[in-house]
């Protein structure tokens, strides 16, 4: 069991190490968290959720668990760059060591006003986070962290230090130091130890070091500049040149292989006037605006955006609506119905991908789970459509914002080589939430109408978290969530919006946020109109955003020709059509048109109407496999004339019927490209009537982020956990008395009768036992129970480890040994 207990002193010039320890300084990372308050508990268990997974027992189990390797790892990486830079300080520093070791070796001989303020906090976050423990005058680093950045040939330290001269001579002969100590102009000494630690008080005294440099030829000081700021290793020849022997005589330069050489540490911080960073960073760079614009200006353009966000997820299903493209076997979707769909949306490939993920997350488009599964809407969007404009945005807003699926991905390719695809797996990045919430945060922080700098934001990213293993792909999320935030009228011309700002309110619920932001965003939208204006080159343009009825109908009897701040739509013979295919008459047609239009009906549009009503339903198709049917001979008869036809494989079965051997639906076609309009019957006879917005998945909810680890636990868990903790705690460091029969320390196994026994007697007295017991599932635990009574083969006992009263099984109680008189 690894808890920090702090390494047995060694042989090094380390004087921290040999001060006396006063009686009450922890002599482990778990006695300093038993002295901690239950705040501090609680704030630790928040800044590292790993460590609840699962609760721990006790305090010590905390320590082992906040030691290991992974959850290590995991928090360095989520510290600051100053707060890094701090414990790579610790690394190199002597162990234990002072508050004033550290503030110096972060500033330097001349200081640092910036550094000697920032130092507290930043110490205050490693302390929180149990990644430092002990009082300030014997700091230590946790063992793993140690282990983790100290200097090493194969794991060079990010300060450039290499080993002190004590790791250096570690493996010298005796008589090879002492000649070094007698090099320096020291006097040598009795035993290889003291002759170390000699020549480390050189290194570290500046006036002495200061001194023997000015002996150093001009070629020696060249090659140690070269070293000082790192890598510390260099390599030398069997025969080295003149200056390099004075460097390695007075052990400026130590080997350490054959061949290789480094600078001792002592030296190069000598040489660094005392810093263990070049350049230290304990303040986070400003996030600078690039230029500036009229709130108003702002929030208009993002309401802009922002209707035109719900007209493109619109257009979007509705492309989809009657059976969207067909699922991949891996999942997701084609690069060819990728690019199919971004022309129909008149979009580039990767925006288009965009609002295929965000219609995705918002839980509007899934796969239909058939056979041939195929992407369609769900029922939420049917829901989604009747909501009012704002709200209709928010569902969106409040689902891009903590969705972990990146669309940015999309068209790269993963760890195998292999294509990420729209809606297909790997699209999943748990750190993408919490960088969108960071960027918009920081664009919250600018003045309103502020639009920040690119590179600025990008720098403010890198100080948080410097870490090179996410620092790649948080840069790429913060460019893409600065576009997508635009796209969706988040921000406007790069300024975070006012209704923005709202999704980042002091509200507890996402629902609330988006409520609030909707609020906002209303007024902003341009009211739905429920008229057009038509011309007479068979055209209507809509002024603005038309009201669903109106907009709907007029999708299915007209075209769109252009999109923008006013919608322009085409009248066809198609068109047309494609409306009474949907059961609709003409004289339906021409009374909705002069309901809606603000102009009178243009004699053209009025006479095409008629027209391709006239010829619309004069030929039925039916299922023979497939036949045509008409009333006039004359019309069959040009249809088998027609070179057209030949494809369709048509035969005359009567004066007014032929057959075909193509379906239903080949048929209708083809003869549609041949000009004529037939419509679809039924078995009975009847005209079918083909209706848009018929396909529809069964239910499904929108998917679930993928979160960075164990999710963030709330306050009733974080409390409840250290009540645990602090009962387990209880239980296992409770004094209990010696029982002879059984090594110190471990619970005896007792009898059933014994066990009995003593539970009587404790009840009788009133006094607290120790018991192990073994529960229903075969967990093992330790408890300390008060027993308030025994019958029936149970004991009632207040159970200080759960903090309630609670009834235990007397064949389940392996063992109990009564606490020690002074507890």
């Amino acid at each position: 069991m690894s808890t920090d207990e702090p390494p047995h002193p060694t042989a090094t010039a380390n004087t921290s190490a040999n001060t006396p320890r006063p009686a009450d300084t922890p002599r482990s990372l778990a006695e300093a968290l038993r002295s901690r308050e239950d705040d501090a508990l609680a704030g630790l268990l928040h800044a590292r959720p790993d460590l609840l997974s699962p609760v721990p027992t006790d305090l010590t189990q905390l320590a082992t668990r906040a030691g290991t390797r992974a959850s290590v790892v995991r928090a360095l990486e989520r510290l600051d760059r100053f707060a890094q830079q701090v414990a790579q300080t610790l690394a190199v520093a002597p162990e234990p060591t002072t508050y004033d070791e550290v503030l110096g070796l972060l500033a330097g001989d001349d200081g640092d006003p910036a550094v000697a303020e920032a130092l507290p906090h930043a110490l205050g976050t490693l302390h929180e986070q149990a990644l430092v423990w002990g009082p300030d005058d014997r700091l230590r680093l946790v063992r793993t962290a140690r282990e983790l950045l100290a200097p090493s040939p194969q794991h060079p330290s990010p300060t450039g230090l290499g080993p002190t001269v004590a790791e250096a001579t570690a493996g010298m002969s005796p008589t090879r130091v002492q000649g070094i100590v007698a090099a320096a102009g020291l006097p040598t000494t009795h035993d290889p130890v003291s002759a170390v630690e000699s020549l480390t008080a050189l290194f570290t005294d500046r006036a002495r070091m200061s001194a023997l440099l000015d002996q150093a030829p001009a070629e020696a000081v060249e090659v140690l500049s070269r070293l000082v700021w790192g890598p510390p290793y260099g390599q030398v020849t069997a025969d080295p040149a003149r200056h390099l022997r004075w460097l390695l005589d007075r052990g400026l330069l130590l080997p350490t292989a054959p061949g290789t050489v480094v600078l001792p540490r002592e030296a190069a911080l000598h040489l660094r006037a005392g810093r263990a960073h070049r350049s230290p960073e304990p303040v986070p760079p400003p996030v600078v605006a690039a230029r500036e614009h009229r709130p108003q200006v702002v929030d208009a353009t993002a309401a802009g955006q922002a209707y035109t966000a719900l007209a493109t997820v619109e257009e979007l299903l509705k492309e989809w609506d009657e059976g969207g493209p067909a699922v991949l076997r891996a999942g997701g979707l084609s690069v060819r119905d990728l690019k199919r769909t971004a022309v129909a949306l008149d979009l580039p490939e990767p925006v288009a991908a965009f609002w295929v993920e965000l219609a995705y997350s918002a839980g509007l488009v899934a796969s239909d789970g058939e056979a041939d599964e195929r992407y369609a809407a769900t029922p939420a969007y049917d829901e989604w459509q009747e909501l009012p404009a704002p709200e209709r945005w928010a569902a969106l807003a409040t689902a891009w914002l903590p969705a972990t699926r990146t669309a940015g991905l999309i068209g790269g390719r993963d760890g195998k080589d292999r294509t990420l695809s729209a809606l297909g797996p790997h699209l999943d990045r748990s750190a993408a939430p919490e960088v969108r919430r960071r960027v918009l945060a920081l664009l919250a922080a600018l003045p309103e109408g502020a639009e920040p700098d690119a590179d600025s934001l990008l720098a403010r990213l890198h100080w948080e978290r410097p870490s090179p293993a996410v620092r790649d792909l948080r840069s790429r999320i913060a460019g893409w969530t600065l576009n997508e935030a635009e796209l969706l009228g988040v921000t406007g011309r790069g300024a975070l919006s006012t209704h923005g700002r709202a999704l980042l309110g002091d509200d507890t619920t996402a629902r609330a946020r988006g409520a609030a932001a909707a609020r906002l965003l209303a007024p902003l939208l341009p009211q739905p109109l429920d008229h057009v204006l038509l011309q007479a080159d068979l055209t209507a343009v809509a002024p603005g955003p038309l009201e669903r009825p109106l907009a709907e109908a007029l999708a299915v009897l007209a075209d769109v020709e252009s999109k923008g701040g006013a919608t322009v739509y085409r009248f066809t013979p198609g068109s047309v059509r494609r409306a009474l295919d949907a059961g609709q008459s003409a004289s339906d047609l021409h009374a909705f048109l002069a309901a809606h239009s603000r102009t009178p009906v243009p004699q053209p549009l009025a006479y095409l109407i008629d027209d391709v009503a006239r010829r619309h339903g004069h030929l039925r198709v039916g299922a023979a496999s497939a036949y045509v049917r008409c009333d006039d001979e004359a019309l069959l008869n040009e249809i088998l004339a027609d070179k057209r036809s030949q494809g369709l494989r048509l035969r005359r079965l009567a004066p007014t019927v032929l057959a075909a051997q193509a379906d239903p639906g080949t048929l209708l076609e083809g003869l549609r490209s041949m000009g004529f309009a037939p419509a679809a019957e039924s078995a009975e006879g009847d005209v079918l009537i083909t209706r848009a917005h018929a396909r529809r998945t069964p239910p499904r909810s929108a998917p679930e982020p993928v979160p960075d680890g164990p999710p963030l636990p709330d306050d009733t868990l974080v409390a409840a956990a250290v009540r645990a903790i602090r009962a387990g705690d209880l239980a296992s460091t409770a004094p209990r008395k010696e029982v002879h029969e059984t090594p110190s320390g471990s619970l005896p196994r007792t009898t059933s009768a014994e066990t009995l026994a003593t539970m009587q007697a404790a009840v009788m007295t009133g006094e607290a036992v120790w018991i192990g017991y073994v529960n229903a599932e075969g967990a093992a635990s330790q408890r300390v129970i008060a027993p308030v009574r025994v019958e029936g083969g149970f004991v009632t006992a207040y159970d200080h480890t759960a903090d309630e009263v609670r009834t235990f099984a007397l064949h389940r109680i392996t063992g109990v040994a009564e606490l020690a008189d002074d507890e």
